[in-house]
């Protein structure tokens, strides 16, 4: 039961700056950037050379499918590519099917708003993105306004699906140079997050609370990442999965970690080099020597079980069998074997995550079709602008909506001034008009990461350009229609997330609530009991932490949701520390930690990442 009182909530301010606030960009932000370029490119300046630019719009659909799965293992990658291109062709054969059997404005929205929903809902629960459904959005709904006939609707399938492929060999063609890239990177944001967590922690600074929840869900991201490869992990995996243990333990004991440590794997990991070996923490001078042939692995000649000759002084036991080696080949196949054992677990099936996100789709269909509606009230030629704006808003909750709308007006409003003055320069040519598109496409890359408003300055200007593929149209007519589509695609999307409720949010957070105890319950019965196995000791490890991301990812987006009884917040935060104590409890029965106080050999100031 709740310990709060079940009244019910008011209602907060929106906050208007805030979503405007700049942050750092991604690490990798231009993967992205130039992998879109490249595959916008090639099929635009081919048809520009062919004298049939107006077919464009087809080939940049199957194009703008490079912008995903950037951060999914290579062999992830080529499977979460596919089945892409393969929403999109689907998206897009019914858009042109419809356009093409009626030209009813009425109809043609109605058509989009019910496509918005379908991507919005399998994007969430398939976890695709960024950026999710916006784009495969944006491309059956602008395709709705377009005229066709029947007969030419498999050729223009046939442009974005060659589109499509090519997108796919643009974003695979890393794979032969790095082929672990998206992992490296995974992990090193793991350690670092970890690292900065055990220094606010250690320091007793007010952001500990929000980096202890970075870490987790860095951690839990990387975790992800290496796990959806589900075949049998190669060597240099297994050394980063080595890597994200630690993580995890300095996550458990922040106290014992030693941030520069984390920080100095973060580092050896990212690029091509040879991956640190997890070694003694107390042989600074040897575990650092990452150019040496014992500092670390690379995957091709590396020794399969990591092993080491030093030993640990303390030995840290593992059910009382013994001191250990801390490189022992046993200890690492221990730190392990529970990652094997979720690997071999299948997901949930897709239906079973459906259901949390009925008024998500709910929100996103209505909305839609409002903002369509009132757009072909006002006059607009191409209410699509207010149909993918009003998809667009649609987040986790209430707030972080009202957030997203901000950001897209704001954004908007700029875009169409970079439109108003790229525009002369664009038609000057089918070249000229090419070159803007790719540097818009560039840009909106480059900056999204930083803010989605700051991208949306250059989205705008290509969304307007790619209308000019057919052929030039007036610049003011232009950006007054999507001024005024913006403005009603903003409101009236934001009007029916507010109409449409999400009362299940706080049943959500109190069935997170339920699934974390009882992941701390079995967590602690294992550590207390002398027989656990290693498999069974770190499977619940894992467990537990999986529930406590889940745990605060869900009382987060229920927090930002109105019109619902008070949440228990106060359990959800004494939720959250007993797992973090039983998870500390737990590391150390591994004999991933020593157990405190019985021996003075790992110091603060030496740190105790194993």
């Amino acid at each position: 039961m709740s310990s709060a009182t079940p009244t019910p909530t008011r209602v907060r301010r929106l906050p208007v700056v805030g979503p405007l606030r700049l942050g750092r960009p991604s690490d990798v932000w231009f993967k992205p950037a130039l992998s879109v370029v490249a595959a916008v490119a090639a099929p635009s300046l081919l048809l520009m050379t062919l004298g049939r630019l107006d077919l464009a719009p087809y080939t940049m659909a199957g194009a703008l499918c490079a912008l995903y799965a950037h951060n999914r293992p290579y062999a992830a990658r080529a499977k979460v590519l596919a089945w892409v291109i393969l929403g999109m062709l689907g998206g897009l054969a019914v858009a042109l099917v419809s356009a093409s059997l009626t030209r009813n404005a009425v109809v043609l929205v109605t058509v989009g708003a019910l496509l918005a929903a379908v991507q919005k809902v399998v994007c969430d629960a398939t976890r695709v993105g960024p950026p999710a459904h916006v784009i495969l959005t944006f491309v059956s709904s602008a395709t709705l306004f377009v005229p066709q006939t029947l007969g030419q609707v498999p050729g223009h399938l046939a442009l974005a699906a060659a589109a499509g492929a090519w997108a796919w060999l643009v974003d695979m063609a890393p794979a032969p140079l790095r082929p672990h890239g998206p992992e490296r990177r995974a992990t090193a944001q793991a350690l670092n997050a970890a690292a900065t967590y055990a220094e606010t922690a250690r320091g007793g600074e007010e952001g500990a609370g929000g980096a202890r929840s970075a870490a987790y869900a860095a951690v839990h991201a990387a975790w992800q990442t290496l796990l959806a490869v589900r075949d049998r992990p190669s060597t240099t995996r297994r050394a980063l999965e080595r890597l994200v243990v630690r993580a995890e333990v300095a996550l458990a004991a922040p106290a014992d970690a030693d941030p520069a440590r984390l920080r100095a794997w973060a580092r050896a990991v990212r690029g091509t080099g040879r991956i640190p070996r997890t070694g003694d923490p107390r042989r600074e001078d040897e575990g650092l020597r990452l150019n040496g042939a014992d500092a670390g692995v690379d995957g091709a000649d590396a020794r399969p079980d990591g092993a080491n000759p030093r030993r640990t002084d303390s030995g840290a036991r593992l059910g009382g069998d013994g001191p250990r080696r801390d490189d022992d080949p046993l200890r690492e196949r221990d730190e392990l074997v529970g990652v094997a054992a979720e690997r071999a677990v299948a997901p949930p099936p897709l239906w079973s995550r459906l259901g949390p996100l009925a008024p998500v789709a709910v929100r996103s269909a209505l909305g839609c079709a409002l903002a369509g509606y009132v757009s072909l009230a006002l006059g607009a030629d191409r209410p699509y602008w207010a149909l993918v704006t009003a998809a667009s808003l649609y987040q986790a909750n209430i707030t972080l909506t009202w957030s997203r709308a901000v950001q897209r007006v704001v954004g908007n409003l700029v875009g169409v001034l970079l439109f108003a003055a790229v525009t002369p320069v664009a038609q000057l040519g089918p070249l000229a008009l090419v070159l803007c598109i790719l540097a818009c496409n560039f840009g909106a890359e480059a900056l999204i990461g930083r803010n989605y408003w700051l991208g949306s300055v250059c989205v705008t200007p290509l969304a307007l350009l790619v209308t000019e593929l057919p052929g030039y149209q007036p610049t003011g007519e232009l950006v007054t229609g999507r001024v005024v589509d913006t403005l009603v695609g903003a409101l009236v999307g934001f009007v029916a997330a507010l109409a449409v409720t999400n009362r299940r949010a706080g049943r959500r957070v109190e069935r997170a609530l339920t699934a974390v105890d009882r992941a701390r319950e079995h967590a602690a019965r294992l550590a207390a009991d002398p027989m656990s196995t290693p498999a069974a000791l770190e499977a619940a490890r894992r467990g537990l932490a999986a529930a406590v991301v889940d745990l605060r990812a869900t009382a987060d987006a229920a927090a930002g949701e109105w019109w619902q009884r008070a949440l228990p917040q106060e359990r959800v935060v004494l939720a959250e520390q007993a797992a973090h104590r039983t998870l500390a409890a737990t590391v150390r029965r591994q004999g991933l930690l020593p157990d405190p106080g019985t021996t003075s050999t790992y110091t603060h100031t030496e740190g105790a990442s194993p």
